[in-house]
C-alpha cells in the first residue's frame, strides 16, 4: 500500500445528473468533496433559519420579501413589488423609468403628448405625476362643470358686464373671446402716448367744430359737446319746420315776429290802436334788432295801461279778459324774441317802472343747476332743467316781467282760495269765509320759460317779491297769489300750489309748483255773510224803533197801567238797551280782545239775561193771577226790580269772577264758547224757559177747571185767558229765538244762522204787536193821539156829522163829539188799524 503507485480517489458529484439526490422545491443541490448538501435557491430561505439541509424531506424553503427587508431597493418615487423568489421596481401613475437607470422614475409630461388630454376651451397644466385642465384667462368654468383633469369645460367671461368696469371712464369696454378691449367712445380719441388696449387706454374729446371741414350746415353754428357736437341755429334764426335740431342735418331760417292779434269780442279803440302798433312792430322786425323790439313792445304796453281810455268803461269781466289776453300774449312773444338776443342775459327798466330780466343759455352749458333771475321788483330761483323745453330744442330762456300798471286792469278781481287754506282760515276765525277784499301791493310779475308746460313743475320755484310795506290787521293776511284765466269772469286770483314762506321789510318769499303771473296781495277776509249782516242791521234798527214805541206806550198810556205793564216796560227797556249795544258794538274791529270788547260782552250778557228774568216775572205774575185765585196783587215794583235786575247781575258777577277771559272773542264781543263759558247764559235761559212752560201748563189747566165751574166769573176768566195767551205768545217769540241759538254751535250752519238772526231782529216788532197793536185800550189811546195831532182837520168834519153822532154808540166810553180835543172812540178809525180788528183776542179792561 505504500508502494510507488498509490491509488487516486475521485469525488463523486451527487448533484450531477443523473441526480441521485433530490433537494426539493426552491432548493439547489451543492456538491461537496466526498459529499453534498442542499441550499435554498436565491430569494428563498429555510423556515428554521439554517443554511443547508441534506434531502428533500428537510426542505422548508420559503420566499424572502426583499421589499420588506430593504425599503430602498427601488429609488423614490419608485415602488418595490415583491415577486416569487425576487422583487421588481414599478413607477407610479404619471411616471416612467429613465432609460439610463431602470430603477429611477421620472415625471411624464402629459401636456406634451400629441393628444391633448384637456378640452379645447382649457389649457393643460402639467403637475408632478399628473396634470390639470385650467380655464384660460378671460374664461370661466361652465356652471356645474368641475375644474379638474379632462372634464373641465369653460365659457367666455364678459368683463364689460362686471360691476367694476375694467376700462377708464373715457372709454367703453368691448368684450372679446377670452378677454376685452378698451376703445375710445365715438367722438373721442386716445390721448397721445396712451395705447388703445385693455385697461390703460385714456381718451379725450374730439372737437369736431375745430376740424377743417365744418360738419354743420352754413345756416347754423357748430357747438362742440363732450363726445360729439350739435348744430344750433344762430341767434335770430329758427329750424325750418321738419328739420331736426341735431348734428349735421339742422337747417335754419331767419326768425319772424310771433303772431299776436287783437282779441275777438272786445270793442275798444285804445286796444285796437295798441295792436296796430304791435303789427307795425312785427312788420319791421329783424332778428338783429330784437333788443329794441322788446323795449318798444314793453313801452307800448305801458302806454296802453297808463292811458287806458275806453278800457276803463268796459265791464269788470271784459277788463279781466283783456288782462289775461295781454299776460298770456306777453309770455309767448317775449319767450320767442328772447331767443334772438346775442347776449346770455338782458335787463330793461322802462320809464314807467316796468322791469324785464332775461337769461338765455344753451342746454349743454347750463346743465342741471340752479339759476337766479330778477330785478328790483322780483327775483326767482329755479333749476335749469325745469326751464328747458325738450332735448335738442335750442337755447333755454328764463324771464320775468314786472308791471305796476297791470294792477289797473286786475282791480276788483276775486280770490279763489284753496280748499285746505279756506278750511284753515275758517278754523282760525271760527266762522265761514265769504270771499275777501283784495289790495294788490306788488307789481304783477309774469314768469315765462322755454318750457311751455308749467302747470305742474318737477321742481318748485322760489320767488321773492318786493312790495309796499304794510302790516296785516285783523282778518288780514299777506298772500302770494297767481292770476288764473277763467272763461266766464276773465280771470281771478288763486293760491293753489303756492305757499307763502315769509315776509320781511317789504319783501315776501313764496314757493310755487307752477308758473303764471304772480302778485303779493293784502287779503281782508270777509268772515261775515254780507246778506246776513245787512238783515241783522236793518232788522235790529226796525226792532229798536218798535221797542221805543213800546216803552213810550207803557209810560204814557194810563188805562193799561198795572204790575204787568211794569214788567213789560222793563222787559222792553232791557231788550232795547241790549239790542242797541249789540248793533253798535258786537263786532270786534281791532281783532284783539281788549277792555272795550269785554265790557260790551258783559253788558250784552247782563241785559239779555235781564230780558228773560223779566219774562219769568211775567210768568210769576200770571201764576199769582190764576193759580192763587186772585187773592190780591202780586209782587211790588221794588221786588220786581230787585229780582229782574239783581238776578242777572249776580250771574254776570259770578261768571266774571270765575272766568273774566271768557268775555270777548276775536271776531265778536260775546261769550267765548270754549270751556263751556257760553252756558253761563244758555243755562239760565233754558231754566227760565222751562219754568215758564211749566207755569203756563198749570195756568191753562187751572183755567180749564174754572171754566167748568157752575157759576164762573166769566169777566175775570176771559181776562186771565187773554193774559195767558199773550204771555204764551211772548215766551214763544223770545224763547224760540234762543232755542235756535242754543243749537247754533257751528257758525257754518247758515240755515240756523239766518233763522236765528231773523227771529232776533223781529223780537221788538212782535212785542209791539202783542202788547200794543192787539190791545184795544192802546189802540184807542193811539186814536186819541191821532185826533189831537190832526184836530183842525177833523173838527170841521165832526160838525157835519154832529146830527148823527147821537145815534152812534161808542162802546165803553159815552159817545161825545170832538170837544176839548177828545174825539169819539169808534169814529173814523185809521185804515191801518182796521185789519187788526180781525187779529185781536177778546179783550176787557186790564
Amino acid at each position: 500500500m505504500g508502494g510507488p503507485h498509490r491509488a487516486v480517489l475521485l469525488d463523486i458529484n451527487e448533484c450531477a445528473p443523473p441526480a441521485t439526490v433530490s433537494c426539493g422545491k426552491f432548493a439547489d443541490c451543492q456538491n461537496a468533496e466526498g459529499s453534498y448538501y442542499c441550499m435554498c435557491s436565491p430569494g428563498y430561505e429555510l423556515a428554521a433559519g439554517g443554511k443547508t439541509f441534506r434531502n428533500e424531506s428537510e426542505n422548508t424553503c420559503q420566499d424572502v420579501d426583499e421589499c420588506q427587508q430593504n425599503r430602498r431597493l427601488c429609488k423614490s418615487p419608485g415602488i418595490c413589488v415583491n415577486t416569487q423568489g425576487s422583487y421588481t421596481c414599478l413607477c407610479p401613475l404619471g411616471f416612467e423609468f429613465k432609460p439610463e437607470d431602470p430603477k429611477q422614475c421620472t415625471d411624464v409630461n402629459e401636456c406634451s403628448l400629441k393628444q391633448n388630454p384637456c378640452h379645447n376651451t382649457t389649457h393643460c397644466l402639467n403637475t408632478v405625476g399628473g396634470y390639470k385642465c385650467r380655464c384660460r384667462p378671460g374664461w370661466k368654468p361652465i356652471p356645474g362643470s368641475p375644474n379638474g383633469p379632462n372634464n373641465t369645460v369653460c365659457e367666455d367671461v364678459d368683463e364689460c358686464s362686471l360691476e367694476q368696469n375694467p376700462c377708464h371712464n373715457t372709454t367703453h369696454c368691448l368684450n372679446t373671446v377670452g378677454g376685452y378691449k378698451c376703445r375710445c367712445r365715438p367722438g373721442w380719441k386716445p390721448i397721445p402716448g396712451s395705447p388703445n388696449g385693455p385697461n390703460n387706454t385714456v381718451c379725450e374729446d374730439v372737437d369736431e367744430c375745430s376740424l377743417e371741414q365744418n360738419p354743420c350746415h352754413n345756416t347754423t353754428h357748430c357747438l362742440n359737446t363732450v363726445g360729439g357736437y350739435k348744430c344750433r341755429c344762430r341767434p335770430g334764426w329758427k329750424p325750418i319746420p321738419g328739420s331736426p335740431n341735431g348734428p349735421n342735418n339742422t337747417v335754419c331760417e331767419e326768425m319772424s315776429f310771433p303772431s299776436w292779434t287783437r282779441p275777438s269780442g272786445v270793442s275798444s279803440k285804445t286796444l285796437s290802436h295798441f295792436f296796430d302798433k304791435v303789427e307795425d312792430l312785427g312788420r319791421d322786425f329783424k332778428p338783429d334788432s330784437a333788443k329794441n323790439t322788446i323795449q318798444n313792445l314793453i313801452m307800448f304796453v305801458d302806454e296802453l295801461l297808463e292811458a287806458s281810455g275806453d278800457l276803463e268803461v268796459q265791464n269788470l269781466s271784459t277788463r279781466h279778459h283783456i288782462a289775461s289776453y295781454l299776460l298770456l300774449g306777453l309770455e309767448e312773444v317775449l319767450s320767442i324774441l328772447a331767443q334772438a338776443l346775442p347776449e346770455p342775459s338782458f335787463t330793461y327798466h322802462s320809464p314807467s317802472n316796468t322791469e324785464l330780466s332775461l337769461m338765455i343759455q344753451e342746454q349743454e352749458e347750463h346743465g342741471d343747476r340752479n339759476v337766479t333771475v330778477g330785478q328790483s321788483q322780483a327775483r326767482m330761483q329755479l333749476n335749469w332743467a325745469v326751464a328747458a323745453q325738450d332735448k335738442d330744442s335750442g337755447p333755454t330762456v328764463v324771464g320775468i316781467l314786472s308791471s305796476l300798471n297791470m294792477q289797473r286792469l286786475l282791480a276788483n278781481a276775486s280770490l279763489d282760495l284753496e280748499a285746505k287754506k279756506k278750511d284753515k282760515l275758517e278754523e282760525i276765525h271760527r266762522s265761514l269765509i265769504h270771499g275777501a277784499q283784495l289790495k294788490v301791493l306788488s307789481a304783477v310779475n309774469t314768469v315765462f320759460l322755454s318750457n311751455r308746460n308749467t302747470k305742474n313743475l318737477s321742481l318748485p320755484v322760489t320767488f321773492a317779491f318786493s312790495h309796499l310795506p304794510e302790516t296785516p290787521g285783523p282778518r288780514q293776511e299777506l298772500i302770494c297769489a297767481f292770476w288764473e284765466y277763467d272763461n266766464d269772469t276773465g280771470g281771478h286770483w288763486a293760491t293753489t300750489g303756492c305757499q307763502t314762506l315769509g315776509s320781511r321789510n317789504g319783501s315776501t318769499t313764496c314757493r310755487c309748483s307752477h308758473l303764471s303771473s304772480f302778485a303779493i296781495l293784502m287779503a281782508h277776509y270777509n268772515v261775515q255773510d254780507p246778506t246776513l249782516a245787512l238783515i241783522t242791521k236793518v232788522g235790529l234798527a226796525f226792532s229798536l224803533v218798535c221797542l221805543l214805541l213800546c216803552i213810550l206806550t207803557f209810560l204814557l198810556v194810563r188805562p193799561i197801567q198795572s204790575s204787568r205793564t211794569t214788567v213789560h216796560l222793563h222787559l222792553c227797556i232791557c231788550l232795547f238797551v241790549g239790542s242797541a249795544i249789540f248793533l253798535a258794538g258786537i263786532e270786534n274791529e281791532g281783532g284783539q280782545v281788549g277792555l272795550r270788547c269785554r265790557l260790551v260782552a258783559g253788558l250784552l250778557h247782563y241785559f239779555f239775561l235781564a230780558v228773560f228774568c223779566w219774562m219769568s216775572l211775567e210768568g210769576l205774575e200770571l201764576y199769582f193771577l190764576v193759580v192763587r185765585v186772585f187773592p190780591g196783587e202780586g209782587l211790588s215794583t221794588r221786588w220786581l226790580c230787585l229780582i229782574g235786575y239783581g238776578t242777572p247781575g249776580v250771574i254776570v258777577g259770578i261768571s266774571a269772577a270765575v272766568n273774566s277771559q271768557g268775555y270777548g272773542r276775536v271776531l265778536y264781543c260775546w261769550l267765548e264758547p270754549t270751556n263751556g263759558f257760553l252756558w253761563s247764559f244758555l243755562g239760565p235761559v233754558t231754566v227760565i224757559i222751562l219754568c215758564n212752560a211749566v207755569i203756563f201748563v198749570i195756568t191753562v189747566w187751572k183755567l180749564t177747571q174754572k171754566f167748568s165751574e157752575i157759576n164762573p166769573n166769566m169777566k175775570k176768566l176771559k181776562k186771565a185767558r187773554m193774559l195767558t195767551s199773550t204771555a204764551v205768545a211772548q215766551i214763544f217769540v223770545l224763547g224760540s229765538t234762543w232755542v235756535f241759538g242754543l243749537f247754533l254751535f257751528d257758525p257754518r250752519s247758515w240755515v240756523l244762522s239766518y233763522i236765528f238772526s231773523i227771529l232776533n231782529c223781529l223780537q221788538g216788532f212782535f212785542l209791539f204787536l202783542l202788547h200794543c197793536l192787539l190791545n184795544k185800550k192802546v189802540r184807542e189811546e193811539y186814536w186819541k193821539w191821532v185826533c189831537l195831532v190832526t184836530r183842525s182837520k177833523y173838527s170841521e168834519f165832526s160838525s157835519t156829522t154832529s146830527a148823527t153822532s147821537h145815534q152812534t154808540q161808542v162802546g165803553d166810553v159815552p159817545g161825545q163829539g170832538c170837544r176839548n180835543g177828545r174825539c169819539p172812540q169808534r169814529q173814523l178809525r185809521p185804515h191801518w188799524l182796521l185789519p187788526l180788528q180781525a187779529l185781536r183776542p177778546s179783550e176787557s179792561s186790564m
